[in-house]
């Protein structure tokens, strides 16, 4: 099972969301932003590595916000989901098509890739809690 990591970046109430490319697996679903952890990396480094690469962005990895398995054609991946700040850096799209500041509510608006979904369920709770 391939581990993989999924940043929940908030700023001002709203998070980041990214459409992969047309040539990617799941091409054109949208997701959270992050990747595949590598050889001996810590989910933490793997999202401060990835956000790095994919955005051009430095953050602060905090705390576990939710985890989801989902079995894809490819094989089996476990994605792990961290409450993620922006530190510096300017937002760029390296490596997807869109990316989307939305609210909570919005995220019902976009096709999210199916690990990404039991997420977005989690936050869309969390949205309602709030008093």
């Amino acid at each position: 099972m391939q581990k993989v990591t999924a940043a929940i970046l908030v700023k001002d109430d709203k998070i980041l969301i990214a459409r992969r490319k047309e040539t990617d697996r799941q091409g054109g679903k949208w997701e959270f932003p992050g990747g595949k952890i590598k050889g001996n990396e810590t989910p933490h480094e793997c999202l401060i590595r990835e956000m790095k690469e994919e955005f051009g962005i430095d953050v602060w990895v905090g705390k576990f916000f939710a985890e989801s398995t989902y079995r894809y054609g490819h094989g089996k991946i476990r994605l792990l989901a961290y409450l993620t700040s922006w530190i510096d850096g300017q937002l760029t799209l390296n490596a997807h098509a869109d990316g989307r500041w939305v609210y909570p509510s919005q995220l019902d608006d976009f096709d999210f890739a199916p690990a990404d979904i039991p997420l977005v369920e989690k936050l869309q709770r969390t949205d309602q809690d709030k008093p």
